[in-house]
């Protein structure tokens, strides 16, 4: 997880280093500024967008209340301040938390790990790199055949032929279509029959008695596969 990057802002300097001192000590948080001004903390935090704010409520010029208002989306708010009287109008900001002055250690960190835990949630999972290519074995041997070259498979009893862009011949291995179907990505390729599977990317055209026109072969899609083949026409067809 990157380190969260906060501000202090307080018109009080004793209540700054204390603050910068807390950060300081506290792993995954990193301060970018502290300014005893709001009004020139406002123009820091629209440049930086740090993702945490330690703020004070009370403050001439722009209290916090007012700044909070004019902050980033995405930059969260703890407030800290000797007034508890701030507590239910902070939450009117959607404030992560309210620290009272003075302000402890253990407060400041309890307030910090909900930042985390939002910071945690809302990081993007990461996706698996996407299947290019798929072996296959075929006279004996292991043949590395690029997905995006299939135009469809057809099987008959054990054995499945992939039928390949620009090659005359299909590939015959000994494979049921079930571990086909599993195989290949569902994004790509679709079961339209007990014996057919096609990269949807390769269809010609489909008539109106539900025929796939695709590489050399003319595909009719039973009443087993049609609901979900009529869905998936639906999903990629413009206009009536």
């Amino acid at each position: 997880m990157n380190p969260i990057a906060c501000m202090i802002i307080d018109d009080e300097p004793l209540a700054v280093k204390l603050l910068e001192s807390f950060v300081a000590k506290t792993p995954d948080l990193k301060l970018v500024g502290a300014f005893t001004d709001s009004v020139e903390a406002i123009n820091a935090i629209k440049e930086q967008q740090p993702d945490l704010l330690f703020l004070d409520i009370q403050m001439p010029d722009l209290n916090g209340m007012e700044l909070a208002h004019m902050i980033p989306q995405g930059t969260r708010i703890i407030f800290t301040t000797a007034f508890k009287e701030y507590a239910f109008e902070s939450y009117e900001v959607s404030a992560l938390d309210f620290l009272l002055k003075p302000v402890r250690y253990n407060k400041f960190l309890a307030a910090v790990e909900k930042a985390k835990a939002l910071q945690t949630l809302s990081a993007p999972t990461p996706q698996p790199p996407r299947q290019t290519s798929v072996f296959l074995r075929v006279d004996g041997e292991l043949r590395n055949i690029s997905i995006d070259s299939i135009v469809y498979v057809s099987g008959m009893k054990d054995y499945v032929m992939f039928y390949l862009d620009g090659v005359g011949k299909p590939l015959i291995t000994h494979l049921t279509m079930k571990a086909v179907e599993e195989m290949l990505p569902a994004d790509q390729f679709l079961r339209v029959h007990r014996s057919y599977i096609i990269a949807v990317d390769k269809i010609k055209k489909v008539d109106r008695n539900d025929c796939i026109y695709i590489g050399e072969e003319i595909i009719h899609v039973p009443d087993t596969y049609l609901s979900a083949f009529h869905r998936f026409v639906a999903s990629r067809t413009v206009g009536k």
